[in-house]
């Protein structure tokens, strides 16, 4: 990606990278071979990114989720999709640009994709409003998977918020309502769905789209129940304690893995999905095929026995004495 944007914790990789993108302008404008001067430096860039990414903390892997050119669902829609038709409102209210979705085809089998859509640009994130979903937004989602059932097609969702949006004028027009009736319609859907965190996966409005028969995950993505900084201001009275509240939410893609709460992790590319978009998508897709051949011949009555005993599962825990509740 050209102009990348570097992280803090990036700030050696940011260094190293001017270096070689300065050797390659030079030699650009002379006759001065530097092509082993430059591959060597690339080598060691790609040594330490290796180095970076394997170590991140919970805190680290937050920002790299929210990476500003971190691949969005338009993008996986069009490396991963064919003939993808947008689909737009909720036939109540308006059409909330921070959920897209519409028909399409994956490897030439109708499908129906529905996902959360930030913007890159500040025009663009204000018509997105930022990606925080308002009710409008989830009645959308909602109506295209009701119509994805009508025709007995897949359901792929993708999942990238901070949260629903909390403003008056989204309570106003129901917004836990439109979560909730999510939710209960999901749960009983007779087609398959199949979700995807691909950045940020914040809270009930992630998972009002996110009930499913599984649930893939991408490695730097996150996953919880509120912010990093919601969580430190609720529990120590200021946002400074952003670092620990990540560490304690267990938001990350291995320890949601490591709880069954997540089904499949997606590799990214070296240094993220942001470093390389149709990358990420190969690894999407493959992992999104992988999926669908177990669900898609799936009578539908086993395939809602195994949604509910996949839901009813989470929250398990043990008695003092070896015994398992649920």
């Amino acid at each position: 990606m050209t102009n990348p944007i570097f992280l803090d914790f990036e700030s050696n990789l940011a260094e190293l990278t001017g270096k070689i993108e300065t050797l390659r302008f030079v030699e650009d404008d002379s006759a001065v071979d530097l092509s082993e001067n430059i591959d060597k430096l690339v080598s060691k860039a790609n040594k330490l990114t290796k180095d970076i990414y394997a170590k991140l903390t919970p805190w680290q892997i937050v920002q790299v989720a929210r990476h500003p050119q971190r691949p969005y669902t338009l993008d996986y829609v069009e490396h991963i999709f064919t003939d993808y038709h947008e689909l737009h409102g909720d036939r109540v209210f308006a059409d909330d640009q921070s959920i897209v979705g519409g028909l399409a085809r994956l490897n030439g089998k109708a499908c129906m994709v529905i996902g959360n859509q930030k913007g890159r640009d500040t025009k663009e994130r204000t018509l997105r409003n930022f990606g925080y979903p308002r009710p409008e937004g989830y009645r959308k989602a909602l109506r295209l998977m009701k119509l994805a059932e009508k025709f007995s097609i897949p359901v792929f969702t993708f999942i990238d918020t901070p949260g629903a949006w909390p403003g008056i004028d989204a309570e106003e027009r129901g917004q836990s309502e439109a979560i909730g009736h999510n939710l209960y319609e999901m749960a009983k859907l007779r087609v398959p769905i199949i979700s995807t965190v691909i950045g940020e996966g914040g809270s009930g409005g992630a998972l009002a789209i996110g009930v499913c028969d599984t649930l893939n995950m991408m490695q730097f993505a996150t996953y919880s129940v509120i912010s990093p900084e919601a969580c430190s201001s609720i529990l120590w009275r200021n946002t400074e304690r952003q670092v620990d509240a990540a560490e304690a939410l267990g938001l990350t893609a291995h320890r949601l893995k490591a709880l069954k709460l997540v089904d499949r992790i997606i590799n990214e590319p070296l240094g993220g999905a942001h470093r390389s978009h149709k990358e990420a998508a190969q690894s999407v897709k493959k992992t999104l095929l992988e999926g669908l051949r177990q669900l898609d011949n799936m009578p539908v009555r086993e395939l809602l026995d195994r949604r509910h005993e996949r839901l009813l599962s989470f929250g398990e825990f043990r008695v003092q004495d070896g015994g398992s509740n649920g």
